[in-house]
């Protein structure tokens, strides 16, 4: 049994990673820490998690009894934990944090539909944003093939869970119910990481990526609508995506239009594409907080331990 720590257990990400984990067949949750909620059972923080979760969140932690620490606090928080902590020999690490996703410091930046065959070897994960997931896996097929050469128009949805669990003037419900608005217009901080690696797969990006995020009103999920000059005719970039995410655990191309209810409470992301005058428009749908965060942080733990992918991850959508 692979054994596993916590820190940060109180937010989003960690009720959904334990919600995972505790049904994972290879898992053995050793502590979960929350300074602020020590001694209360999880399922008072994470009620969804009744009766099951009936461990106590930890008010101290021993990071040399565990097998893989996953680290769920605010960003900036994990560059933080380690001035303050040594991590032991053979101590992998999954941050769902953005603190490393520039790969210092020793960390794979975790996409495993990026580098799989490095984070195979990895001791240490830095789990990609929710927004640059989904991006990411919009544009990786052209980028590959070094087909973007000319300005990349997104515009992304999100859910009120991507905000966290703390509620703020934009995501309280009273204010996010019936509404719809832009933030971080051109400027979102997952943009670094997005241009980052699609330079890195291109070999350059010398072009814009005008990104337009966008807040939803529904509680999570991200649907990504990207447009760019495409070369390819329909049959070519479908095949190009089909054939670039052959051997892909949970991303796969759709032969119509995406709904985001596909994907919603599952690790998937699915894609579709059309073709019109010259541009080709990519749809790419996740769910902000299983593929865009802690299903992906699954994924990448069962990748270094060597375990099949989608093991504990075999989660169907709420359709209804």
């Amino acid at each position: 049994m692979i054994r596993v720590g916590i820190i940060g257990g109180a937010g989003y990400t960690a009720g959904e990673l334990l919600r995972i984990l505790l049904n994972h067949p290879e898992v053995e949750i050793k502590w979960v820490h929350s300074s602020s909620n020590a001694g209360a059972h999880l399922y008072e923080v994470h009620e969804g998690l009744f009766p099951e979760g009936d461990m106590l969140f930890a008010e101290n932690y021993d990071l040399s009894d565990i097998d893989v620490v996953f680290l769920c606090s605010a960003h900036g928080k994990s560059a933080e934990f380690w001035k303050e902590n040594s991590r032991p020999e053979g101590l992998k690490v999954v941050d769902l944090a953005q603190d490393f996703r520039d790969e210092s410091e020793g960390y794979v930046y975790g996409l495993p539909e990026m580098q799989r065959e490095k984070i195979l070897s990895a001791d240490k994960i830095a789990n990609p944003g929710c927004f640059a997931t989904a991006i990411q896996l919009a544009l990786l097929p052209l980028a590959s093939k070094g087909l973007i050469k000319s300005e990349v128009n997104i515009t992304a949805i999100t859910g009120s869970t991507g905000a966290g669990v703390k509620p703020g003037a934009t995501t309280h419900f009273s204010w996010r119910n019936n509404n719809l608005s832009t933030y971080k217009v051109f400027e979102h901080q997952h943009l670094k990481e997005i241009c980052r690696n699609l330079s890195l797969v291109q070999g350059s990006l010398e072009t814009d990526i005008n990104f337009v995020p966008m807040r939803g009103d529904f509680a999570r999920g991200i649907f990504v609508s990207a447009t760019i000059d495409c070369p390819l005719s329909i049959e070519e970039a479908t095949d190009l995506y089909k054939s670039y995410y052959k051997d892909a655990a949970f991303t796969s191309v759709f032969y119509k239009g995406v709904d985001l209810k596909q994907v919603v409470n599952t690790n998937k992301c699915i894609i579709s594409l059309e073709k019109h005058s010259g541009k080709l428009v990519i749809s790419s749908v996740i769910d902000n907080l299983l593929k865009g965060a802690s299903g992906q942080a699954v994924q990448n733990m069962n990748l270094i331990f060597g375990l099949e992918e989608n093991t504990g991850l075999k989660l169907k959508s709420s359709a209804f």
